[in-house]
């Protein structure tokens, strides 16, 4: 039984079509990766995987049950969700921000050991538990993203959606975000996270899903889905496709149809 599963489902909004049938899965210990060109649904996707968006047509399941069968207090106990470009509108420190994510758990404000240890836990994982004690406000983008982040994580759900959650962390900290995501993969958990980066969604993603103008335009391992064909005609890019260290490495060098020659060597393939 999948942990995810997502069929024929298609979303209009304003009069337009967002989503087209669009179908896949997601199983426990994965690491799903989504990407596409921008506008082509992405975020639509995981807003109704997340229960915020019901689709006009499709079903959506978690853990075999139809979404409409899970109460609200249960879906955030068992799904977290990290928006695109989240962001905290008050000034609390951040040890508060991250204790929201045990709300699902203890609504009331009686935290338990069990809450303590898993807000310690994450804290720890995104590399923020020394800003425990900063507002938010006076932190960067980047370690506000990490915040959120741990904020998801130390909800304990088994089921993570991020939404772009690297747009504003440096190489380093995208690499460390994205190793934590896996780690929770490694623990069991369902994890399906939106990237733009492509290099990120070879190396790291277990399974890649493109989606492109509502449609999933292929769906497989990464070696097999980011290909020379498909980074062409969806992503409109020409691609340097290679191994490194054992992984697949996918560096976009030019837009499609530019001839300007590549300045500079490529890495070295193996």
């Amino acid at each position: 039984m999948m942990s995810l599963e997502i069929s024929n489902v298609s979303v209009a909004l304003r009069g337009q079509q967002i989503l087209k049938s669009v179908s896949f899965e997601a199983g426990a210990g994965n690491c799903i990766g989504i990407v596409g060109p921008n506008g082509s649904g992405k975020s639509t996707a995981m807003k109704v995987l997340a229960g915020l968006l019901d689709p006009g047509e499709g079903t959506v399941k978690v853990e075999g049950r139809a979404l409409a069968a899970w109460t609200r207090p249960e879906l955030a106990r068992h799904l977290s969700y990290l928006p695109q470009n989240g962001d905290v509108h008050w000034p609390l420190k951040v040890r508060a921000v991250v204790a929201l994510g045990r709300l699902p758990h203890a609504p009331f404000g009686a935290a338990r050991a069990l809450d303590e240890a898993a807000i310690a836990d994450a804290m720890a994982r995104c590399d923020i538990a020394h800003l425990a004690q900063r507002p938010v406000s006076t932190l960067s983008g980047g370690e506000r993203a990490r915040v959120l982040l741990a904020r998801a994580l130390a909800t304990g759900a088994r089921v993570i959606l991020a939404d772009e959650p690297f747009a504003q962390l440096d190489p380093q900290h995208q690499i460390h975000a994205m190793e934590v995501l896996k780690a929770e993969a490694s623990r069991g958990a369902t994890v399906v996270v939106v990237l733009h980066d492509l290099a990120l969604a070879a190396r790291c993603c277990d399974r890649v899903v493109v989606i492109s103008e509502g449609r999933v335009a292929a769906e497989g391992l990464p070696r097999a889905v980011l290909s020379s064909d498909v980074l062409r005609t969806v992503f409109g890019v020409d691609a340097f496709i290679g191994e490194h260290q054992g992984s697949p490495l996918v560096l976009p060098i030019r837009r499609r149809g530019d001839l300007s020659p590549v300045r500079g060597s490529l890495p070295h393939q193996g």
